[in-house]
């Protein structure tokens, strides 16, 4: 009895294993129908070439005409993700980059 017991079970460990193999337990991504609504942002900076003598900073300044409304770091960081493999200290006049757009309700503790 005990090698009866012994053999069912090592043919069910053998279809269990020959099953995930096959079939899979897990669904895939293709299976997955859990699709989400892509929402649309808007446009979240604008462009501007630079001329001779802009920095970041300035064009910031302009921009909001009174004080930033986020830190200056946060301002480098965004400029970097905005225009990839471009240093703040490295704009070149003549080029066009993006700059970060900032809403009143962005303005964090300085």
């Amino acid at each position: 009895m005990k090698k009866l017991f012994t053999v069912l079970i090592a043919l069910f460990l053998i279809y269990i294993i020959y099953y995930d193999f096959t079939v899979g337990t897990l669904p895939s991504a293709a299976t997955l129908n859990h699709s989400t609504p892509v929402k649309q942002e808007k446009k979240k900076y604008f462009e501007l070439q630079i001329k001779q003598g802009d920095t970041v900073l300035s064009i910031m300044e302009m921009k909001y005409k009174s004080s930033l409304p986020v830190s200056i770091e946060k301002i480098v960081e965004d400029f970097e993700q905005l225009n990839p493999n471009q240093k703040v200290e490295a704009i070149k006049v003549g080029k066009t980059y993006k700059f970060p757009i900032y809403s009143t309700d962005d303005k964090s503790p300085s």
